[in-house]
Protein backbone atom coordinates (compact mmCIF):
# COMPACT_ATOMS: atom_id res chain seq x y z
CA UNK A 1 0.00 0.00 0.00
CA UNK A 2 1.37 3.05 -0.78
CA UNK A 3 1.63 6.00 1.51
CA UNK A 4 -0.42 8.70 1.23
CA UNK A 5 2.22 11.31 1.70
CA UNK A 6 4.28 10.49 -0.83
CA UNK A 7 2.91 12.89 -3.04
CA UNK A 8 3.69 16.03 -0.36
CA UNK A 9 7.45 15.10 0.00
CA UNK A 10 7.73 14.30 -4.12
CA UNK A 11 6.30 18.03 -4.14
CA UNK A 12 8.53 18.96 -1.24
CA UNK A 13 11.28 17.26 -3.12
CA UNK A 14 10.87 19.39 -6.34
CA UNK A 15 10.20 22.31 -4.84
CA UNK A 16 13.82 22.52 -3.05
CA UNK A 17 15.39 21.70 -6.05
CA UNK A 18 13.75 24.46 -7.80
CA UNK A 19 15.01 26.67 -4.73
CA UNK A 20 17.97 25.48 -5.07
CA UNK A 21 18.74 26.66 -8.19
CA UNK A 22 19.95 30.25 -6.56
CA UNK A 23 21.64 28.32 -3.70
CA UNK A 24 25.10 30.98 -3.28
CA UNK A 25 27.19 27.35 -3.09
CA UNK A 26 26.08 26.16 -5.96
CA UNK A 27 22.80 23.93 -7.58
CA UNK A 28 25.30 20.91 -7.64
CA UNK A 29 26.36 21.54 -3.62
CA UNK A 30 22.67 21.83 -2.85
CA UNK A 31 21.38 19.22 -5.16
CA UNK A 32 23.71 16.70 -3.07
CA UNK A 33 23.06 17.84 0.20
CA UNK A 34 19.18 18.29 -0.78
CA UNK A 35 19.33 14.25 -2.00
CA UNK A 36 21.98 13.28 1.25
CA UNK A 37 18.82 14.68 3.73
CA UNK A 38 16.19 12.95 1.68
CA UNK A 39 18.39 9.55 1.66
CA UNK A 40 18.52 10.22 5.73
CA UNK A 41 15.13 10.06 6.10
CA UNK A 42 13.78 7.44 3.18
CA UNK A 43 12.68 4.51 5.97
CA UNK A 44 10.20 7.17 8.08
CA UNK A 45 7.31 5.34 7.81
CA UNK A 46 5.16 7.27 10.97
CA UNK A 47 2.62 9.68 9.23
CA UNK A 48 3.30 11.98 12.01
CA UNK A 49 7.26 12.53 11.92
CA UNK A 50 6.98 12.77 7.86
CA UNK A 51 4.82 15.74 8.29
CA UNK A 52 7.23 17.22 10.89
CA UNK A 53 9.54 16.59 8.55
CA UNK A 54 7.55 18.14 5.44
CA UNK A 55 6.72 21.43 7.50
CA UNK A 56 10.88 21.94 8.28
CA UNK A 57 11.32 21.42 4.65
CA UNK A 58 8.57 23.95 4.13
CA UNK A 59 10.25 26.10 6.33
CA UNK A 60 13.98 25.42 4.62
CA UNK A 61 12.19 26.89 1.15
CA UNK A 62 10.50 30.04 2.89
CA UNK A 63 14.31 30.24 4.95
CA UNK A 64 15.77 30.36 1.30
CA UNK A 65 13.53 32.72 -0.05
CA UNK A 66 14.40 35.10 2.37
CA UNK A 67 18.17 34.43 1.81
CA UNK A 68 18.13 35.05 -2.20
CA UNK A 69 15.68 38.18 -1.71
CA UNK A 70 17.96 39.73 0.56
CA UNK A 71 21.08 39.15 -1.72
CA UNK A 72 18.67 40.57 -4.29
CA UNK A 73 17.99 43.93 -2.28
CA UNK A 74 21.85 44.26 -1.43
CA UNK A 75 22.69 44.12 -4.79
CA UNK A 76 19.97 46.93 -5.84
CA UNK A 77 20.91 48.71 -3.32
CA UNK A 78 24.22 48.49 -4.04
CA UNK A 79 23.77 49.90 -7.68
CA UNK A 80 21.31 52.58 -6.90
CA UNK A 81 23.07 54.35 -3.68
CA UNK A 82 25.32 56.12 -2.91
CA UNK A 83 28.02 54.16 -0.44
CA UNK A 84 29.77 57.18 0.75
CA UNK A 85 26.23 58.16 2.88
Amino acid sequence: MANPLRGEVIRLYKNLLYVGREYPKGPVYFRERLKSAFMKNKDVSDPEKIKQLVAKGEHVIKELEALYFLRKYRAMKKRYYDPEK
